[in-house]
């Protein structure tokens, strides 16, 4: 069964496996105080969740996802369809159901049950839209915390995010120092490069670009379905590698019998992937959503506790981080990977020690999603070194 509306106003469909969460604003107050000085009165923030809680609340794991996916990162026996991160998450895998408690939350401003710019503002009854506030990488670790306090956890044994995860779960770690164990962070960065931010920033451009976009006031079924379409098929080039392009399609062409002779139509297999990969990403994810979510990366700055990235992360308190980056990933390269970990070495912030694991794969920023075999046995290894 699935729910076609949820506690956040969302039309869009989210199945029986994720639970939502009406947070209370900060400090017993209505509101929830943003980064950048933005205000919600309501929040509701959706997750799922595997595994058994222990009696003293000890083996929590909290996942923070990527920019686009939702909170469905494993399968389960309420929604047994696979989850993004299945080869990771379950029973006997790296990250282990039988030993941990795991919760992964969509983010805050997103469009998969959490409280974002298609949520209804209770102020106006009509959806936040452009009125939504600033969005920060901070704000969506704050909501991911605000979430433990409403389930009675007040420690995580570990904190993971990939990509857009893992600079929110640097900035988890950064403002909640002392309430983290062990620290994962894949294929982040503590701030964005030029050429990320030239990407993300062409992506914004051509949504917005759309006249469909309507300054953010479009109707649900009709969305800037050509401008978000475009955008995915940009952001696909920069999560793959070169090599594994040329790799997968070469100069394949499109079989005769799938072409209609239009003017210039789609003649490569390359081409084809990437139109049919946009089609699918652009019916189920909100333009608005990806508008404020690409920008609160490109906003994302750990100087900004602390004046500079090696005394932000002196705020950082864990035990043992693991950082692993990949050889081809071109929208955050090994060297980011490298400045994370000497940062957290200089600093002192680890009482144990930082560990660095490099993928050598040819898959890019998109390799924690695929490949399986080089990931699971370093996260396995780490987590299990947590336990003794």
């Amino acid at each position: 069964m699935n729910l076609t509306e949820n506690l956040a106003g969302t039309k869009r469909t989210i199945t029986r496996a994720t639970q939502f969460v009406n947070l209370k604003g900060d400090y017993g107050t209505s509101d929830f105080v943003m980064w950048r000085g933005g205000r919600l009165s309501k929040i509701t923030v959706a997750f799922e969740s595997w595994g058994k809680l222990s009696s003293n609340h000890d083996n929590v794991i909290l996942i923070f996802t990527g920019l686009s996916p939702n909170a469905h990162a494993a399968s389960s026996e309420l929604d047994p369809t696979p989850g993004w991160w299945d080869y990771m998450i379950g029973p006997g895998k790296s990250i282990d159901t039988n030993v941990f408690h795991v919760i992964c939350v969509n983010s805050l401003g997103s469009c998969f049950g959490s409280t974002g710019p298609e949520a209804i503002n209770p102020a106006t009854g009509k959806a936040y839209r452009l009125d939504f506030p600033d969005l920060t990488i901070e704000d969506i670790a704050k909501a991911g915390h605000h979430l433990l306090v409403e389930l009675g956890i007040d420690h995580l044994h570990t904190v993971i995010g990939p990509s857009m995860g893992g600079m929110v779960a640097l900035a988890y770690a950064l403002q909640y120092p002392g309430e983290v164990d062990y620290l994962v962070s894949i294929s982040a960065a503590t701030r964005a490069l030029p050429f990320t931010l030239a990407m993300r920033s062409l992506q914004r451009e051509i949504i917005r670009s759309d006249p469909a976009w309507k300054d953010g006031n479009y109707a649900e079924d009709e969305a800037p379905y050509s401008g978000m379409a475009l955008a995915r098929k940009l952001g696909l080039v920069s999560y793959r590698a070169a090599e594994e392009w040329h790799q997968r399609f070469d100069r394949s062409r499109v079989a005769k019998d799938r072409r209609t002779g239009a003017p210039f139509e789609l003649e490569f297999e390359v081409e084809s992937y990437l139109d049919y990969n946009a089609k699918k990403f652009i019916h189920n994810f909100d333009a608005n959503s990806y508008l404020y979510l690409s920008r609160a990366m490109d906003w994302f700055d750990v100087a900004d506790h602390g004046g500079s990235v090696n005394s932000g992360l002196t705020k950082i308190h864990v035990k043992k981080a693991l950082i692993i980056g990949v050889t081809t990933d071109i929208l955050f390269p090994p060297e980011q990977q490298r400045e994370i970990v000497k940062g957290l070495e200089k600093a002192g912030s680890c009482e144990e020690c930082v560990e660095y694991v490099e993928i050598d794969s040819i898959n890019g920023h998109d390799a924690f999603l695929v490949d399986s075999h080089q990931f699971s046995p370093v996260m396995k290894q780490f987590l299990d070194e947590t336990c003794q």
